[in-house]
């Protein structure tokens, strides 16, 4: 494959290539040391995008741009730094080259910060059927869904056509499904009766299933407690201990034999590693995961390094791999930062320590839950402080700007103003 050569040579710098933008891609990018080392960064978009959020795109509460941050934007100015969007093919590494739809490069330090996509266990009825909400493009997909079911339950006189457009189901009771049920729950109560009053808003079901025998299973069981609760005051139902088998034909067959008539499914029950092409088969592990030692490097490389979602590293702590949430990408970036820079100067390294800043999740207006180390919260002071971390977790001053804008106008107005349907020519509704 033709080499890349529209990037300046690396002087006597060594070069860096991070594959992925996300948490950890990004934070490295920003933070390694360019008097040592030339930075590439590769991504298939050409921005950052901050994935808590999506579900608000899906339901009409911001808009894409607001959760979205071009990389050029982040890093004008900025010397010994090349971005490119393109997609990397596979690594060679004992040439120390990565094949890319643009060309091949060479390199001393790889970084994989992949990420993860959704895992629909080999399901292919679900993976062709169920929505899923990893990406911009997938939260827009979703919001047109919803609004088209509206439009078109409005025109119809069908009432099990009715049924069938204004049932939502949710697979995966994490943040993300309680998170978009509580999303979708305000709109069937603030929405609905302002756009479109000539339908029975009582008439929209929401569902959430989940095989785990509580909400929200990654947290304390107060929080669960809590969230199953506030679910329950919106009129959302839950079913655990159960999971979604299949989807054809607008119904929704559970593992435990019930079936659900439907035309909205959401799926958000599972994730897996985004691994690459070269990295051979024992490097990986359970949900195509990329071993890793306690410095993130790949085992069985020196210079290869996997972060965040991708990897799986066992600490005392997490026998079982760490949780594939942003913190945990976040903190390995900057310990392989610190790493970095002390294996240029032959220093020992560090081993990487997850510390658990807490979690967090919101159920809608004044509702939430967050555990943070021995402290339980819940309701409006968890709320509060929900906006509070992701608001500035935020890439850029203005969209912090502009998605504070959005809450407050919508916590005051009880309106979003967003319901837009803009859909590609192809996109089939």
């Amino acid at each position: 494959m033709e080499e890349i050569t529209n990037i300046p040579k690396r002087d006597n710098r060594k070069r860096l290539i991070i594959i992925g933008g996300g948490f950890a891609g990004l934070k490295i990018a920003r933070r390694i040391d360019r008097n040592i080392f030339q930075v590439i960064l590769l991504d298939k978009n050409n921005f950052h995008q901050f994935q808590p959020l999506f579900y608000q795109v899906a339901t009409a509460g911001i808009e894409p741009s607001a959760i979205s941050f071009p990389f050029r934007k982040v890093f004008q100015k900025v010397d010994s730094f090349h971005f490119r969007v393109c997609t990397v093919i596979r690594v060679i590494p004992e040439m120390r080259i990565i094949e890319t739809t643009i060309g091949s490069l060479d390199y001393d330090y790889l970084v994989i910060a992949t990420g993860c996509d959704t895992n629909f266990f080999g399901n292919k009825t679900l993976k062709e059927s169920a929505m899923p909400l990893k990406t911009i493009p997938e939260a827009l997909f979703i919001r047109n869904h919803i609004l088209h079911s509206f439009e078109k339950a409005l025109n119809t006189h069908n009432e099990d056509e009715i049924d069938l457009l204004l049932t939502f189901v949710i697979a995966g009771g994490g943040p993300t499904g309680v998170e978009l049920a509580g999303a979708l729950a305000e709109m069937r109560k603030y929405v609905l009766p302002k756009d479109y009053p000539e339908l029975d808003h009582r008439k929209v079901k929401i569902t959430i299933i989940d095989a785990a025998p509580k909400l929200l299973a990654s947290m304390s069981e107060n929080a669960s407690r809590k969230a199953l609760r506030f679910m329950q005051k919106m009129n959302v139902e839950i079913i655990l201990n159960c999971s979604v088998s299949g989807f054809s034909d607008s119904c929704v067959e559970l593992s435990n034999g019930e079936k659900i008539k439907s035309s909205n499914v959401f799926w958000v029950a599972g994730i897996k590693g985004n691994s690459l092409d070269g990295i051979p088969g024992e490097a990986h592990k359970k949900g195509a995961r990329i071993a890793v030692d306690r410095f993130n490097k790949v085992n069985g490389f020196e210079n290869i390094f996997a972060i965040g979602d991708t990897c799986f590293m066992v600490e005392e702590r997490y026998p079982a791999g760490h949780p594939q949430v942003a913190q945990v990408a976040i903190q390995q970036a900057k310990t392989l930062v610190r790493n970095l820079k002390r294996e240029s100067k032959g220093l020992e390294l560090k081993p990487f320590h997850y510390i658990d800043k807490g979690s967090m999740a919101t159920i809608g207006r004044n509702h939430a839950v967050a555990d943070i180390g021995f402290i339980h919260m819940s309701g409006l002071p968890a709320w509060m402080l929900w906006l509070f971390v992701h608001l500035m977790a935020i890439v850029g001053t203005k969209n912090r700007l502009f998605i504070f804008i959005n809450w407050m106008w919508n916590y005051f107005t009880f309106d979003q103003s967003l319901r837009l349907l803009i859909t590609t020519k192809n996109e089939d509704t």
